[in-house]
C-alpha cells in the first residue's frame, strides 16, 4: 500500500468510523489536528478511532497515552506509524 493510499483510507476509517456526517475523507486535510482546534474529535472518538485503525490495518497501540497522543496528532502522524509498522 503506497502512503497515498494509507492516509486515504485513514481519512475513510476516520469519517466511517465515527459517524462524521458534515465530513468527507476529502475534507480532512493531512497535518491538521485531529483533536481540539482541528477536526475537533474527543477522547471517545479516540477510542473509537484506534479500535477501526487497528481492524483496517491490523496495528497496535501502546498503553503510553503521551505515544498514543503523538500517533494519532494528525492523519500524517497515524500514517507514519501504520506504514513503520507494515514495512
Amino acid at each position: 500500500m503506497t502512503r497515498t493510499e494509507i492516509e486515504s483510507k485513514l481519512k475513510d476509517v476516520i469519517v466511517s468510523s465515527l459517524d462524521l456526517e458534515d465530513l468527507t475523507a476529502a475534507d480532512i486535510q493531512t497535518d491538521v489536528p485531529l483533536f481540539g482546534e482541528g477536526l475537533g474529535l474527543d477522547s471517545i472518538d479516540a477510542l473509537e478511532l484506534g479500535m477501526a485503525v487497528k481492524k483496517a490495518f491490523g496495528v497496535t497501540f501502546s498503553s503510553d497515552a503521551a505515544e498514543n497522543k503523538k500517533i494519532f496528532y494528525s492523519v500524517k502522524t497515524l500514517a507514519d506509524y501504520v506504514e513503520k509498522l507494515n514495512r
